[in-house]
């Protein structure tokens, strides 16, 4: 092969942005304010070390734009938390951390590069023989891989889509459906769940509310939405109606309460995160639907939004009133998204 000074920067880049990424990871799974000096040093070494490697000739080629462009973002993820650590407010915090799916999205487009394939992986399944023969093995086909249905990231009320890409249709796969938190936005949800439901054979589905949180009061507006997303689904991919879970993340956690409780809905288990309760919400269920209906509830200790007696509330009330119900107390987690219980959860659902 020849000597190409721009395939050279683009070998040197990637194992440095894949580092960096992970560390954002990791800064994503611990934000709590008085953790905050002790991701610091992590951050600026990861910025440190991305910003050394950093193209400098151009992105004529769209492999040279993708790569670009996820390199930006994740340096403009990093800078805006050394800022926002400074001032030690967790909403800067959150706002820096919005370039990260912006980053993944951008990087996943890259897949076919054993590196990038690898980070889109549960690290306990990077060196997993089987997995990588199914993923090198698969063909390209326009009904697997990312897709976005009216959801570019000014839009309300549409999804993004995930579907493995060794999907066949002669098996019945597991559906997830994952709801932002709060302000959130399904097409960036999306990437808290695809590692996991690439390596555990899922489809996922992350839909936008249509308003600017999930309709917790007034009419519900976004239930309707999720059945006509679900029913797109089912017809067009083999969806496993046994295994339907509606999960969710804060507010997105509260919603999979108030519409995944709904009599009618097709949800088979719900797996609220970091989400209120309030105890109507088993009141005012159906006993019907209650009974035996697995709910596996996660909380952080440190919660500062939504204190954990919420979730032990929620674990009681529905419990007598006939759910299976299970509770998992993260003593580490604050108001933020444990990755790691992703697995977990899909272990249950197939279970």
């Amino acid at each position: 092969m020849g000597h190409d000074p721009e395939i050279e920067e683009a070998i040197a880049l990637v194992p440095p942005l894949l580092r960096a990424l992970e560390v954002l990871g990791f800064v994503s799974r611990h934000l709590y304010p008085p953790n905050f000096p002790k991701l610091v040093p992590q951050v600026g070494q990861a910025e440190q070390a991305l910003r050394a490697v950093a193209l400098t000739s151009g992105t004529a080629t769209p492999f040279l734009s993708l790569l670009g462009d996820a390199t930006r973002d994740t340096l403009a993820a990093l800078e805006g938390l050394k800022s926002a650590f400074d001032g030690g407010d967790i909403y800067p915090v959150y706002r820096a951390m919005r370039h990260v799916p912006r980053a993944q999205e951008a990087l996943y487009h890259l897949v076919d590069l054993p590196p990038v394939s690898r980070f889109f992986l549960q690290p306990d399944m990077r060196n997993n023989e089987e997995l990588g023969a199914r993923l090198a093995q698969a063909q390209a086909a326009d009904n697997t891989g990312v897709h976005h249905f009216s959801n570019d990231s000014k839009s309300r009320g549409g999804f993004s889509l995930y579907v493995p890409e060794y999907y066949t249709p002669d098996t019945a796969w597991p559906l997830i459906v994952a709801l932002h938190g709060g302000a959130g936005h399904g097409r960036s949800f999306l990437w808290s769940w695809l590692r996991d439901a690439r390596s555990q054979g899922a489809i996922l589905v992350s839909p936008t509310a249509i308003g600017n949180t999930w309709a917790l009061q007034g009419e519900d507006v976004d239930t309707p939405n999720l059945l006509r997303i679900v029913d797109h689904v089912t017809e067009n991919w083999n969806i496993d109606r046994a295994k339907m879970l509606l999960t969710g993340m804060s507010d997105g956690g509260t919603f999979s309460y108030v519409s995944g409780l709904e009599t009618g809905s097709p949800f088979t288990h719900l797996a609220p995160i970091s989400a209120a309760f309030h105890p109507m919400l088993a009141a005012f269920a159906e006993p019907v639907r209650l009974r035996d209906l697995p709910i596996r509830i996660t909380h952080g200790a440190l919660d500062w939004m939504f204190p954990i007696d919420m979730a032990r509330n929620a674990a009681r009330h529905l419990s007598a009133a006939g759910a299976k119900v299970s509770l998992v107390e993260l003593a580490d987690l604050s108001h933020c998204y444990p990755r790691e219980q992703n697995a977990p959860i899909i272990g249950w659902l197939n279970g």
